[in-house]
């Protein structure tokens, strides 16, 4: 879901919001009122992606919820991709009108017994070998 201004959906306008506000203010923005009731009562792992006129600018995310609510959990990513991201500088106030910001909400895990079952650009991957875990969001 990458789209810009009035069409942005909850999740992504949250994001937007989180991103601006920490970048102005450094203060990390409370839950707000009026998100659809799925955003406060369920929670999943969610990855934070922005763009820059096309190019990846920070990317953050959670395998599996930590906080106690979709809401919170971009709120969190939001501010780490956006400021935290060990491969890119913080995102600056004037890079804020340039950016184009993502939200995926994973699903559940779910095993594979071949190969053949992976659709990585539907489903994403998470491959796990040890301590070591990897994730390919689709469409990233």
């Amino acid at each position: 879901m990458e789209r810009r201004g009035k069409q942005e959906d909850a999740y992504i306008q949250l994001a937007r919001q989180t991103v601006e506000t920490y970048v102005r203010t450094g203060k990390e923005l409370e839950v707000p009122a009026g998100l659809p009731k799925e955003m406060y009562q369920d929670r999943a792992g969610v990855f934070v992606s922005i763009k820059e006129e096309g190019q990846l600018r920070g990317c953050i995310g959670t395998l599996q919820a930590v906080q106690p609510s979709i809401a919170g959990e971009i709120i969190q990513n939001a501010i780490s991709a956006s400021s935290k991201d060990p491969r890119f500088p913080p995102i600056q106030a004037k890079e804020l009108d340039k950016l184009v910001i993502s939200v995926d909400v994973l699903g559940p895990m779910e095993e594979i017994s071949a190969p053949g079952m992976l659709d990585v650009k539907r489903y994403g991957v998470v491959v796990t070998k040890g301590y070591r875990r990897g994730l390919l969001l689709p469409n990233l």
